[in-house]
């Protein structure tokens, strides 16, 4: 017995009550919806490549069952589709030619792809139209959450398009009708694909770039380091200007009572002179403390290439040409491990600095006081004395 139409309309009730009842609900794209589409490409492809109407049967009867072994199992379904097939046709007595030609169709549709007939060709290409459907995407999404819901596949829609890439460029369509119009589409849907992996790629990029810039707390511990060391300095300049002035004061009153009283009371010069001589190195500690000191300005190109220099502090870049400072500040600016790196070094110099400041304050104010002290003592011994 041959395939007719009465028996075709039969298939359609027995796969559409078969898919229905016990599909599980967990195939969110191998639907009843899905074996409908295949079966209206396979006819609109069968016409395209002018198969009779035997021919047309068998290809309609193949398209109804290829996907009804998923009520079985999920990985090697078409063994199951091929089965049901066989064993529902045996039924209605077809003939077993016809039934290997089915069952050929049906096994065709395993990828890849590998049909022995015109017929199993133009399945194949029905089954894999929807890679050249202007809704491939919205059955692309639900053929990813199938995989997930049935546990065979857990996949990010970037890790679900990368592979679809791979099968797009891994598949072609045999028959002459989707090699043409079908085809157009199919590679413009690839362009899609790949354009969004790309964007993916560069939007991952941009995110890990961002976890690698330091959080606004490193920002905000740079800003009150900084603050702070510029205060601690300007507390240290203060304190030494007070030496200075103090010290200053004392020495014109010293070198004046030298010069009115040297002949009078020739005693207290010694003591005077001792007084004199502890201000002025007073003096001398605190102008060192404040004294500017100005590096060379000048650094070789392997130094800046190795990131040694700290180009944020001006003593460091006076003599450079405007065109190379503008240079390496540019680089810095668009390397955030170079921007911190030459923030750490300069907070450390500020540090190393203000440490050589207070060396010397502290110095500045302990001879001050041992002067203080010891002019003190020689004036009460010279007084004591006369």
């Amino acid at each position: 017995m041959r395939i007719n139409s009465e028996l075709l309309k039969e298939i359609e009730k027995y796969v559409s009550d078969l898919i229905n009842k016990e599909s599980s609900e967990d195939l969110t794209y191998h639907t009843i919806e899905h074996t409908k589409l295949v079966v209206k490409n396979a006819e609109l492809i069968g016409g395209k490549e002018n198969l009779n109407e035997d021919e047309m049967n068998i290809l309609l009867t193949g398209a109804w069952f290829h996907d009804t072994g998923y009520i079985k199992k999920y990985q090697g379904h078409e063994k199951e589709s091929v089965a049901i097939a066989v064993n529902f046709l045996k039924q209605k007595d077809i003939d077993k030619d016809i039934l290997d030609i089915v069952s050929e169709c049906i096994t065709a549709t395993t990828f890849p792809h590998q049909p022995t007939n015109k017929i199993a060709e133009i399945l194949c290409d029905a089954d894999f139209m929807h890679m050249g459907s202007e809704n491939y995407f919205d059955y692309a999404e639900k053929l990813r959450q199938e995989l997930k819901n049935a546990g065979i596949r857990k996949l990010k829609r970037s890790e679900f398009e990368k592979e679809s890439v791979l099968l797009f460029k891994n598949h072609s369509f045999f028959t002459n009708f989707c090699q043409g119009e079908i085809t157009k589409i199919k590679e413009k849907n690839l362009k899609i694909l790949q354009s969004s992996l790309i964007k993916r790629k560069k939007k991952k990029k941009r995110e890990s770039e961002k976890a690698k810039r330091y959080s606004r707390g490193v920002d905000s511990m740079f800003k009150l380091t900084a603050r702070n060391q510029i205060n601690l300095s300007s507390i240290a300049d203060n304190k030494s200007n007070i030496l200075i002035s103090l010290n200053g004061i004392i020495i014109s009153l010293g070198l004046a009572a030298l010069a009115t009283n040297f002949r009078d009371e020739p005693a207290i010069i010694m003591p005077t002179v001792l007084f004199i001589v502890f201000s002025l190195s007073t003096i001398i500690l605190a102008i060192l403390s404040t004294r500017p000191n100005i590096s060379k300005g000048k650094f070789s190109l392997d130094d800046i290439k190795r990131k040694k220099v700290n180009m944020l502090f001006f003593g460091n870049f006076h003599k450079m040409n405007v065109d190379e400072y503008d240079r390496v500040i540019k680089e810095m600016i668009n390397d955030d491990e170079y921007l911190y790196s030459t923030m750490t070094l300069d907070q450390y110099y500020l540090g190393k600095v203000l440490a050589k400041k207070y060396k010397l304050l502290r110095w500045a104010y302990n001879v001050f006081m041992v002067g203080l002290v010891v002019s003190v003592i020689a004036f009460l011994l010279v007084f004591l004395q006369l």
